[in-house]
C-alpha cells in the first residue's frame, strides 16, 4: 500500500488544522479524498444567501483539490449534506455548478439531509473523491 499524504488548504484549512487537528485532503496513489468543505471564507464566515454559500463551497472544494494535485475534472464521487431540506434552489444551484465545474462528465452523487453541520451557520457541506490519471 502506498503511503498516504495529507494536505491542508491555505487559509481556512490552516485554521481548522490548528483548532481541530484535521487535514482537508488525503492522497493515496492516484486517489484524492477531501474532508467536508463548507461555504466559509478564510475567517470561517458564511454568505447570507444559500446559493452564494453553495457556490463558495464549490470554490472551496476546488481550492482543496488543488492542494492535493487534483481538480474538479478528476472528481468521480460527490457527497453533499444539506441543512433545511431541499428547496428548489438547492438542486438548481447544485446542478448548474456541476455542469460548470464538470462539463465533461457527471460524477456519482449522494445528497443527504441533516439536522446540523459542524458550524452553526453552515447549510451545506460537500466532500469528494477524485481519481487523478
Amino acid at each position: 500500500m502506498e503511503k498516504p499524504e495529507f494536505f491542508v488548504t491555505p487559509g481556512y484549512g490552516e485554521r481548522l488544522l490548528e483548532a481541530l487537528h484535521y487535514s482537508q485532503a488525503l492522497k493515496i496513489g492516484n486517489r484524492v479524498e477531501t474532508s467536508g468543505q463548507g461555504g466559509w471564507d478564510d475567517d470561517l464566515q458564511f454568505p447570507d444567501s444559500l446559493e452564494d454559500e453553495i457556490a463558495q463551497t464549490f470554490r472551496n472544494v476546488e481550492r482543496t483539490l488543488t492542494t492535493a494535485g487534483a481538480g474538479w475534472e478528476h472528481v468521480v464521487h460527490v457527497n453533499s449534506y444539506h441543512v433545511g431540506g431541499f428547496p428548489p434552489a438547492v438542486n438548481e444551484t447544485m446542478g448548474r455548478l456541476f455542469r460548470q465545474y464538470m462539463p465533461g462528465h457527471a460524477p456519482i452523487w449522494t445528497q443527504t439531509g441533516v439536522a446540523a453541520l459542524a458550524l452553526p451557520a453552515m447549510r451545506i457541506e460537500i466532500r469528494v473523491t477524485a481519481i487523478v490519471p
